[in-house]
């Protein structure tokens, strides 16, 4: 049996309950992994332990208990929005060279303790998004710092995905395009957390390029 680890931040996580290892939560990995257990049955063991408000120094401190030590076959990564969310909520962010140097060393090491795992990265992303009905700020309050920073975030983890030769998996244009087809809150509910189309969205794009490297 192989296993398939999603790991991330909010967007991962999407409020699953974290004392029961066979809830997914609410989002793409849920969808994705209904999938994966439906074309393959009895084939994978599958845990989601993306944690919701996760910059990437965040899941590095956990990388033992939360990535090496479940000895995944498989890995997807979504993670860089947090990264410059909280730095205009709470100047708590991380700039992008600290972004790069600690995304790279997380790569370096799970791949020096796992060395058959195949990683997949995907894209960082963000839309113009107002406040959410629970409240909160959206994306609009900084919006030209966003709108700058994720490009850079998002050329990162491209980059680290051709420096390690690992599977990419392309978001921030495809929401773009999509929202001003149809409107950003069709997709991301305050700028940054995917409604349920948002999340079909990922699951198909990671579900598409997993199948590439299965």
């Amino acid at each position: 049996m192989k296993t398939f680890l999603f790991q991330g931040d909010s967007i991962t996580d999407a409020s699953r309950d974290r004392v029961w290892d066979t809830d997914f939560g609410k989002g793409y990995a849920v969808m994705m992994a209904g999938s994966l257990t439906y074309k393959f049955p009895g084939e994978f063991l599958i845990y989601n332990k993306g944690i919701s408000g996760d910059r990437i120094v965040d899941l590095y401190q956990r990388i033992k208990c939360d990535i090496i030590n479940l000895k995944p076959d498989y890995m997807s990564l979504l993670i860089g929005i947090n990264d410059i969310w909280h730095e205009y909520m709470n100047k708590n962010g991380v700039d992008a060279e600290k972004f790069e140097k600690i995304y790279s060393m997380l790569i370096d090491e799970v791949k020096e303790a796992l060395p058959d795992i195949k990683i997949i990265l995907l894209e960082p992303f963000v839309l113009k998004g107002t406040t959410p009905p629970w409240g909160g700020e959206g994306t609009d309050v900084h919006w030209e710092k966003f709108e700058k920073d994720i490009v850079i975030r998002a050329e990162i983890v491209k980059r680290i995905a051709k420096k390690y030769n690992l599977s990419f998996v392309p978001l921030k244009e495809e929401f773009e395009t999509l929202g001003k087809k149809y409107g950003n809150d069709v997709w991301l509910v305050d700028g940054v957390h995917p409604t349920p189309a948002g999340h079909k969205l990922i699951a198909e794009r990671l579900e598409e390029a997993f199948l590439k490297i299965k």
